[in-house]
Order: structure tokens, then sequence, then C-alpha cells
């Protein structure tokens, strides 16, 4: 076993067992930065430490006075600032919280935490607009020492690291790959491509390790996007358009992962998530779902008189209940993220998902506009030129 999985099998360990901080113990010092109308505080960003007692919220920054009142009131706090750097300055936090959906604004946010000197990093994905930043962030990181971990909530869920232990002792036979799917409602193509997918290619780097290329085409309309199709997208996400996406990823285990997002093709009982196809089965991951997991047996190229049926995969294995109790608060409240966050600071390593995986979400992501903007030329990750393809058509 690796150290990587090793240690994501200790956490899911620590999960059942008592908590980690003890009331003699200092806590964690916790500032948290929004912006109301701009992205906000993400999905719980602010209120997650509050269930975390390994911490205490020292401090919060809003540029929206309105909004800056509400979440004083909210995190039951006394110090607010409109101001983030001087919020930085004045309390001087371990841990920075970092919460605009809006993701204009996290480059300048987690450089100023950075600099301020802040062990540690939670931030919303996606990670950043350009590779440029990322390449940046990741920079100031290694200078400087401090652990940035992205809100990517279901890489922290304890069942991945058995789903992987399935796999290798072949319980979907011989893996084939990894199809992938947005959630395709307003949003399908690159916006889903962006907001979304980034939830998906970060799950299949953890299965399927880096990606090696990429061959991709973008659509608006049925047609190929061109120059006069870009525009500022949503979100703070820079160069945007298209509304249908669809990419061929070559991976490092030597499988490819499909990613497909076509406007209003989905519905709310299918599509996002991943799914892993192997010769005698199916795993399917549902983002954001309790269970997050499920196998379907048999060849999913054999039609059979009688109907096969999804079982569950828990903690304890294929249809067995879920031991680990209040599994939507430990991964979808951001519990179970938050103190692998603080893990990893105390023990001198990377968070599970660190900002060096959501580089390789980004890659993934401009991948595919790159190999567009080449005509649906396979392209090689990572890429060379860091500027944003859209900009280049």
């Amino acid at each position: 076993m690796n150290r990587r999985a090793f240690l994501a099998t200790s956490f899911v360990s620590s999960l059942s067992a008592p908590a980690l901080w003890s009331a003699a113990a200092p806590k964690s010092r916790v500032a948290v930065i929004g912006h109301t109308g701009r992205g906000n505080f993400g999905h719980g960003l602010d209120t997650m430490w509050l269930d975390i007692p390994e911490t205490e919220i020292v401090a919060v920054a809003d540029a929206d006075a309105k909004g800056l009142a509400g979440a004083l009131k909210k995190l039951k706090l006394d110090q607010g600032f409109a101001d983030y750097r001087k919020m930085l300055k004045e309390t001087r936090p371990d841990i920075v919280a970092i919460g605009p959906r809006h993701i204009d604004q996290h480059h300048e946010m987690a450089l100023a935490a950075i600099e301020a000197g802040v062990r540690g990093i939670y931030m919303e994905k996606p990670f950043v607009p350009t590779l440029t930043q990322a390449d940046e962030i990741i920079a100031a990181c290694e200078k400087h020492g401090t652990k940035v971990a992205l809100a990517h909530r279901n890489r922290y869920h304890p069942v991945l690291p058995l789903l992987k232990k399935l796999i290798a002792e072949g319980t979907i036979g011989r893996p084939l790959e990894y199809r992938v799917r947005g959630k395709e409602d307003a949003r399908g193509g690159s916006l889903d491509l962006w907001v979304l997918g980034s939830h998906l290619f970060n799950l299949v780097h953890y299965f399927a390790g880096e990606p090696r290329a990429c061959l991709a085409t973008v659509y608006q309309d049925s047609r190929l996007v061109t120059k006069a199709d870009v525009k500022e997208g949503a979100e703070g996400i820079g160069p945007l358009a298209g509304n249908e996406v669809h990419a061929r990823f070559e991976m490092a285990d030597g499988l490819p992962a499909f990613f497909d997002s076509v406007q209003n093709a989905g519905t709310k009982t299918a599509g996002f998530g991943v799914q892993i196809i192997g010769t005698e089965g199916i795993i399917d991951l549902r983002i954001d779902e309790e269970p997050v997991a499920h196998f379907l047996p048999g060849s999913p190229f054999d039609p059979v008189a009688e109907p096969r049926a999804w079982v569950p995969i828990s903690t304890a294995g294929i249809g067995k209940p879920e031991p680990l109790e209040n599994m939507r608060k430990l991964v979808g409240g951001h519990v179970a993220p938050g103190r692998d966050l603080l893990a990893a600071i105390a023990e001198g390593r990377e968070p599970l998902c660190s900002a060096k995986d959501a580089r390789v979400t980004l890659e993934m992501t401009m991948g595919i506009f790159e190999s567009h903007r080449l005509h649906g030329q396979r392209v090689e990750l990572p890429l060379k030129d860091r500027q944003h393809p859209l900009t280049r058509l």
C-alpha cells in the first residue's frame, strides 16, 4: 500500500474515533473570507468550522456591509472586516476559509493569506481561472509552507479507498473506461464543465492518476465554437464559450476517461457523476449524494432476462449498512475535509485534495479548450502554454 493510500485509510479510521481535539488543547484560529453578491460564502465554508471543535472562528470579512452584518450574526462573532487584508493583518489566523464561489477573487485572496503567514487554507472550488494563477499559488505555498485544500467534498469521502480496493480485487472485472457526465442543466456545456466538472475530474484523477493527453470539441447550438462565441463567463470564470462539450482523456492507468455535457440534456435523477466501467460490472459515484457509490454486477454489454439491481456500497462493503454515523455532515458539511486539513498541517503532508490536485483538474479543463482550439487535435498534458486557450482562438 502506498503512502497516500495509507493516509486515506488511516483517515477513514479517524472518522469513527473520538474527536482529535481535547479541551486542554489550543484551538486553531480560523478567519473566514466571503463576498456577498460575488460568490457569497460558498457551500457552507463559513459555518463548517462551528462543527469542528478543534477550531474557533475569530473573524469574518465581507466587502458587502449587509452581508457582513449577516455573517457576524450567523457565526456569532463580534469582529468583522470589510477588507480581508486588514483582517489577516490584525487577527493573524492559523487557517483561512476562502468562500466565494466567484473564482476571479481566489488568486488574490490566497496569495494574501499565504503572505500573511497562515498555515492552512480551505478554498471553495473551482480553484482559479488560469493555470498561471494556479502555478503562482502553488509556488507561494512551497515557499511559505502553507497547506491549501480544495472543497471537492467527495474526494474526502471515506468510501473511496474501499472502491479502489474493490477495483484492484477484480470486482468489476477488467476496468475499461471512466464515463463522466456533468449535471447538464441550464449550465450545460462549458459552464457545467467548469463549475461541476471540477468535482468529476478530481475523482477521475484519484482513481486513474494523472491525465496524459486530451482530445475534445466544444459546440454552441450544434456548431463548433469560434472566437465570436467567446464571452466573459458567469461566476468569475473568465473567457467562456459553448453549450456542448465532448472530451476524451488518456489517463496514467492506461484507461480512457470520457467527459460529456450538453445543455438541458440531464435530469435530476441521472447524469452528474462518474462511472467506472468494467467487463463484469460498474461502480457508479453520484456527486454529493449519500450513499455516494453503487455497484451493478454483471457485464454492462450483455443483455439479460432478469433486471439487475444497483447495490449501495458503504465503508463496510457492498450491500452492507454504513457503520459511520452522520456521513452527510462529515462529508457534505465539510467536517472531514476540515479535519484532514488540520491533520495535514500537523503531519507536514499535503491535504487529500491539495492545490496540486486542483491544478490537475484545471489542466483537464484547459486541455479541453486547447484541443478544441487546435481543431480536436490530441494535446499532451500538462500544457506547456499556461495562457487560457479561449483567448487564442
